[in-house]
């Protein structure tokens, strides 16, 4: 069994620290490069920043930013938002982050999966999966921050994503997010019954 990880998912707008409610209402909290200073401390075994507006608000990562975290982090790194392509993927692990978080990107072209899994190794590729319960029960994958009901099924992307080439996934409920109720289980048990008994990928539940 593997060892439970302790990762802060710290979500970024450009340059400033926030925190959500549902995807919807978010409020700032700090500087990002102070609060690295503070998980130093705390010795906790990674940290994933998000930039949750970047994808909507075609926006490339703000590298100057992540330099600064970079440069001030004691732990493995992992970033998320606004990355398209490889080139930009491979720009932000040579400025010390490890990992690589896709969302919006991956739906669109599941390919950029595999194509970042060969270039850097699966272990270096995340897959982002935030997900929404329906009116009858069921559940869609969300993109685009929450904005687009893509209609996929949690389950059968995971697997996807996991074929393709990722190394890890991060499972976030838009229903949870903010409100500090808890994981929904149901939707984690869903996912890793179907795809991780017999596979090397990891999944990483974003904590509300």
């Amino acid at each position: 069994m593997l060892r439970t990880r302790i990762i802060p998912c710290l979500q970024l707008i450009d340059q400033a620290l926030v925190k959500t409610v549902k995807f919807v209402k978010y409020s700032y909290i700090g500087d990002p490069v102070n609060t690295v200073r503070i998980f130093n401390e705390l010795e906790v075994d990674e940290l994933c920043f998000l930039d949750i507006r970047a994808t909507v608000e075609r926006r490339l990562p703000n590298l100057k930013i992540l330099t600064e975290i970079a440069n001030e982090c004691f732990m493995p790194l992992s970033y998320g938002g606004g990355v398209r392509d490889i080139n930009v993927a491979m720009k932000i692990l040579s400025i010390g982050f490890e990992k690589i978080v896709i969302n919006s990107a991956a739906i669109e072209n599941p390919k950029l999966i595999t194509e970042l899994a060969k270039r850097s190794g699966s272990q270096s590729v995340i897959v982002s999966i935030d997900v929404k319960k329906s009116l009858l029960d069921g559940y869609s994958v969300f993109s685009h921050d929450g904005t687009l009901n893509t209609k996929l099924n949690p389950e059968e992307w995971a697997k996807q994503a996991e074929e393709a080439g990722a190394g890890e996934l991060l499972i976030t409920s838009m229903d949870k997010d903010g409100t500090w109720k808890g994981f929904d289980i149901d939707i984690i048990q869903k996912i890793s019954k179907k795809s991780f008994y017999t596979s090397n990928c990891k999944t990483v539940v974003q904590a509300q």
